[in-house]
């Protein structure tokens, strides 16, 4: 699989990144041989968080003896200095690791969020300390929502951050605010030399009542075409990578997609945008 430069870190991430919210009920032996398969495939980055159920868990053991091949980047969803230090200290602890590469606020979703993280006593205060003391190299932000890209630039005008990771795919470009903000922070991420890494770049839609035949909480499309397509769109982007979703049967989809990548035309973008338009969103509108 290639890889491309992740911004100021200057790792060469795989154009797929193993997201382990897969793993939220996965015992060792499905973990390890999917983490076997992403190995296989050429993945070289590893996306993990204490609330992807077992995946802490699991990816320790493994990435043990492998630590050295890997860039691993964790999260926190606590907002406070000393939460986010304590569960910094029990990832590090789980992942059998003495530093993460990467070190992201997880899942900033409004505004008030984000001001509590900057806050004096704040979880900002926590991230630069472990980056002072080594336990972490880089830093930077993750959010879902339809502000998510609006308050990452933010994040990157106010912060010092190294990546910022956002959901992006054709369904949320054809909300005009949406494709705005994204494209802003896409051209912001470039002035600062900030990675980006994408998710949700095969997102549907909402369950809704259906039956969830899938890991992850919106429906993913499934087919390979589908897929492909997707994957070629998220790609086609100026981005890093994207991480694989909620679910094992997807990784292999999603990296042979990644694997015979070609980038997508504007005409071919615009189409697929069209077609798309009339999904349901995946987040509640603003």
């Amino acid at each position: 699989m290639r890889t491309r430069r992740l911004g100021r870190t200057g790792h060469m991430s795989s154009l797929v990144i193993m997201g382990t919210a897969a793993f939220w009920s996965s015992d060792q032996g499905e973990a390890n041989a999917t983490l076997d398969l992403a190995l296989e495939h050429g993945i070289n980055h590893i996306d993990v968080a204490p609330q992807y159920g077992n995946a802490q868990q699991v990816v320790g053991p493994w990435l043990e003896s492998r630590r050295d091949r890997f860039f691993i980047s964790c999260k926190t969803l606590l907002r406070t200095r000393d939460e986010a230090w304590a569960d910094l200290q029990n990832s590090l602890a789980l992942l059998r690791t003495d530093m993460i590469d990467l070190y992201q606020f997880h899942a900033i979703t409004s505004w008030d969020e984000f001001e509590q993280i900057c806050a004096p006593g704040g979880a900002a205060e926590a991230f630069r300390q472990a980056r002072d003391e080594g336990l972490v190299r880089y830093l930077g932000i993750t959010g879902h929502g339809m502000l998510a890209p609006a308050i990452q630039a933010a994040a990157l005008e106010r912060l010092d951050l190294d990546t910022v990771m956002f959901p992006l795919n054709a369904r949320l470009y054809a909300d005009a605010d949406y494709r705005r903000d994204a494209e802003r922070l896409l051209e912001l991420a470039q002035e600062r030399d900030a990675g980006v890494m994408i998710i949700k770049a095969i997102a549907k839609g909402p369950w809704g009542e259906k039956e969830r035949t899938y890991g992850p909480w919106y429906e993913p499309y499934a087919s390979d075409d589908a897929i492909e397509a997707s994957v070629r769109f998220a790609l086609s982007q100026p981005v890093t990578c994207l991480a694989s979703a909620a679910d094992v049967r997807l990784l292999v989809p999603t990296c042979a997609a990644a694997e015979r990548f070609t980038p997508m035309s504007a005409s071919e973008q615009a189409d697929l945008i069209a077609s798309r338009a009339g999904d349901g969103l995946i987040f509640e509108p603003i």
